[in-house]
């Protein structure tokens, strides 16, 4: 039996019942949640990243780790925590997460991270030795002039795994990783190690059926312009540049182009919902290669397998 402290992930693509799945598990377990999407770290950015307080509309939380949100009496860590300009690295995150992991555990608790984003969840279930190579302002700068549609395909050719995990559309990543590989001639992908385990580790990943899965964003992507995307939108646009990696982001980069006349909402939310379903594609097919993660299909089935394994 593992003589470490016991930490649950809750994982799956996006739209598949994640939040719903972990606040029921974290109320019958007495545990709290810990942030494991890399775009809901960010303030007055709620709504167009589906998160848990998307129905605080108008509600800004303050950019703290201290404090964590209270969401329906449960504790939520890392949500908000820095400014849509603001840069957050994966290194950063891990401490973070590690260090609130190991806060909960001393209230006695149980730590329950939650979200779909690979790397963030691999950082800690693996204990990622993430690679150090410092920014080199020449190669952004070089890099920067081209387009996401270039660098992706430039990126796929050296290292697809990382392509895959990106993605054609985060223009500051796909770079990082260019920049990564020029520096020292290694992929970024490989470069992260693993070290020895920092918690006992239960993933339990949400199964759900593709075609289900795509109506469900879809609706969501609906909801999200009936609850206030486009205003939310908009007053990110009055402090933040478009190019900045927050504003280039699935939903916010296609409201951009509406407000600017660029395109009809209609085409933008249609545009939204697709590249959503590459997004959890991608989220799929990532997870499905890790074959420790135990996949459910309820409730039921995540509190049987919680209880056998706490």
């Amino acid at each position: 039996m593992s003589t470490l402290q016991p930490l649950i992930v809750i994982l799956g693509p996006t739209s598949s019942g994640k939040t719903e799945l972990s606040m029921k598990l974290a109320k019958k377990f007495n545990g709290e949640i810990i942030n494991a999407d890399s775009r809901q770290i960010y303030q007055e950015m709620s709504i167009g990243t589906g998160s848990p307080i998307t129905s605080y509309r108008g509600f800004t939380p303050v950019a703290t780790v201290v404090k964590p949100l209270i969401v329906k009496d449960i504790p939520h860590h890392l949500f908000y925590i820095k400014y849509p300009k603001q840069k957050f690295s994966l290194s950063q995150y891990k401490k973070l997460a590690v260090k609130t992991s190991n806060d909960i555990h001393k209230k006695d608790k149980l730590p329950i991270l939650v979200g779909g984003t690979g790397l963030y969840i691999s950082a800690i279930v693996d204990n990622l030795e993430i690679p150090k190579a410092p920014p080199n302002s020449k190669i952004r700068e070089k890099l920067e002039k081209h387009t996401e549609k270039y660098l992706f395909s430039r990126l796929e050719k050296i290292d697809s795994k990382s392509a895959m995990i990106i993605g054609p559309y985060n223009k500051r990543k796909l770079i990082r990783s260019l920049e990564v590989f020029e520096l020292t001639g290694k992929k970024f992908s490989v470069q992260q190690t693993k070290g020895n385990p920092l918690f006992n580790i239960l993933q339990i990943g949400v199964r759900i059926e593709r075609e289900k899965l795509y109506k469900k964003i879809d609706m969501r992507v609906d909801e999200m312009i009936k609850l206030g995307l486009i205003d939310e939108t908009i007053n990110l646009s009055k402090k933040y540049k478009s190019n900045i990696p927050a504003m280039s982001g699935i939903g916010y980069y296609e409201i951009g182009l509406y407000l600017k006349n660029k395109m009809n909402l209609e085409d933008a939310m249609q545009r939204i919902k697709f590249r959503t379903h590459q997004y959890a594609r991608r989220q799929i097919t990532w997870f499905k290669k890790d074959e420790r993660i135990k996949w459910v299909d309820n409730y039921k089935e995540a509190e049987k397998l919680l209880k056998n394994f706490l």
